[in-house]
């Protein structure tokens, strides 16, 4: 008999512009003690059909199914928390700031009349690997790193020692590293519990290496499901075979190198020995490498190790409090016409337009502050890029929220291609994306580097984006670089643990080696 069962599911929102059906008719089942996973782009409705199984959908939602069943009796609202847990997907926004760690994972306790809560509460703390619980107890959200907080929302999962968890993108946020250990984590509680686990992801890799059952959803529909073994290794729809090749840890892992640098060009940037400080925190130290005209150097590390710093310091956006940056061989400081010569595109395409302007106006921006171009040449030239990045000239007159996420970062990447700068650096600049989403944008600048002679740093916590798009690496850890070289060397051949570590942690490796998990 099936932990879970879900017959026919159909959800449907009641908008102004009348009903959008978003699910239509969803089967799927989760057994004891194993793990499925809906895999799927953003809007597949995947996140929909896993808040309409517990009733969290908003009132707009109308939510009708043949059955929706736990150990065959009705899934009810009573039953979340105490039969059904669930994993929200950002920790950041997911915990309440004005309470301890302690108060939100018993909150469920309480409202179930549970007897020594605070002894329970700091033995899940200890189960979930928590350092310290006593500690922690008593700590806010603020004072622990994403990947204890994502503990936190697991512990308070758990409390309530539930038959099924659901756990929506619940390391989509954390660096690959972190992504193993919570997902690892998640496995030890399945096993040992006997807990089913319904897994949202769209991430096929992920699905591969911890699900025992596959449910491929498009557009609020399944296209494809079955035991993960089958579904890996024969995909029979095209989407599921274009959410496979488009993923990168698939694609890549850590076998053989894909991009050997043979440049011998032209130095554009070169960077000595930076470093930057904050009061008594050094955040950045020693940091030295250099960027051949027309190539890909990325840099790659957890949050926190200084990777961003060095890109704002490179980009002019802060002043660093030691070394030297040299573009071109003239040494860098902070200055307007540096702005010219090498521009940023930041992770998040929403929140980097300013969602007033139209895209046009976005775009052309830059043109009117630093050349003396007519309103007409730049309006000419904003078309030719949005064509430059396979956008309609006639999206010109929108505004962002008119766009989707991959659209908004093409409008970023013209923004700052329109300026001709020397050096383009990307500060994660698919890390927010679906992997399809994330492909396009990931040929659209191989393609431009082609056609233009462009030079990117590329910053980033995901190696198998770096070992696809960068000719050269800088991996760094707590400020400090690690390892440097020709990026299918280091890749082959790491000479840190550290590296060996982050190139361990990427997912996809069930995939890559052909160890399926067979669902048994």
């Amino acid at each position: 008999m099936s932990l879970l069962n879900v017959t026919d599911l159909n959800v449907s929102y009641t908008t102004s512009s009348g009903t959008v059906q978003a699910v239509h008719g969803i089967n799927l089942t989760v057994e004891r003690g194993q793990t499925t996973a809906i895999v799927g782009e953003s809007g597949s409705g995947k996140s929909t059909s896993a808040l309409a199984i517990i009733g969290l959908l908003p009132d707009n939602a109308s939510v009708s199914a043949a059955a929706i069943t736990l150990t065959d009796q009705p899934v009810t609202p009573v039953m979340r928390g105490k039969r059904v847990g669930l994993i929200p997907q950002d920790p950041t926004n997911s915990l309440n700031p004005t309470k301890t760690i302690g108060e939100s994972v018993a909150e469920g306790l309480r409202i179930h009349d549970h007897a020594d809560v605070k002894s329970k509460v700091l033995r899940l703390l200890e189960k979930v690997g928590i350092d310290q619980p006593e500690i922690r107890y008593k700590q806010y959200p603020h004072e622990l790193s994403g990947g204890m907080n994502q503990r936190v929302l697991i512990a308070a999962a758990l409390a309530l020692e539930p038959d099924l968890l659901i756990a929506d993108e619940p390391t989509s946020a954390l660096d690959v590293t972190v992504q193993k250990v919570i997902l690892d984590l998640l496995d030890q509680m399945r096993e040992e519990l006997g807990i089913g686990i319904l897994l949202i992801t769209h991430d096929l890799a992920v699905a591969g290496d911890r699900a025992h059952r596959i449910v491929v959803m498009q557009q609020g529909a399944v296209v494809e499901e079955g035991l993960a073994a089958h579904v890996l290794a024969n995909p029979r729809q095209p989407y599921t075979q274009r959410l496979l090749a488009d993923a990168p840890s698939l694609a890549t892992g850590s076998q053989a190198p894909l991009r050997p640098s043979t440049r011998e060009e032209e130095i554009i940037l070169s960077v000595e020995n930076l470093g930057q400080v904050y009061g008594n925190f050094t955040a950045l130290e020693g940091l030295s490498f250099e960027v051949t005209r027309g190539s890909t150097h990325a840099i790659v590390g957890e949050s926190g190790s200084g990777k961003t710093t060095a890109g704002r310091a490179i980009a002019g956006l802060l002043t660093p409090s030691s070394g030297q940056i040299t573009l071109g061989g003239v040494k860098l400081k902070p200055s307007r016409a540096l702005r010219q010569k090498v521009q940023m595109v930041y992770q998040n395409p929403y929140s980097s337009l300013n969602p007033r302007q139209t895209i046009g106006k976005a775009i052309g921006e830059g043109l009117g502050n630093f050349t003396n171009l007519t309103k007409k040449q730049i309006q000419q030239r904003v078309q030719d890029y949005l064509e430059l990045v396979s956008l309609s000239p006639e999206l010109a007159n929108r505004r962002p929220r008119e766009l989707s996420g991959g659209q908004r970062q093409r409008v970023a990447i013209a923004r700052a291609l329109i300026l001709e700068p020397d050096v383009v650096v990307l500060d994660e600049a698919v890390s927010a994306l679906d992997v399809t989403v994330q492909a396009q944008i990931l040929r659209l600048l191989e393609k431009l580097q082609q056609e233009l002679g462009l030079t990117y740093l590329f910053i980033s916590h995901d190696l198998a984006v770096v070992r696809q798009i960068s000719d050269t690496v800088t991996v760094m850890s707590r400020g400090q670089q690690v390892e440097h070289g020709e990026t299918a060397h280091v890749f082959t051949n790491p000479q840190s643990d550290f590296t060996r570590t982050l190139l361990g942690a990427i997912p996809g490796a069930s995939y890559r080696h052909g160890n399926y998990n067979l669902g048994l």
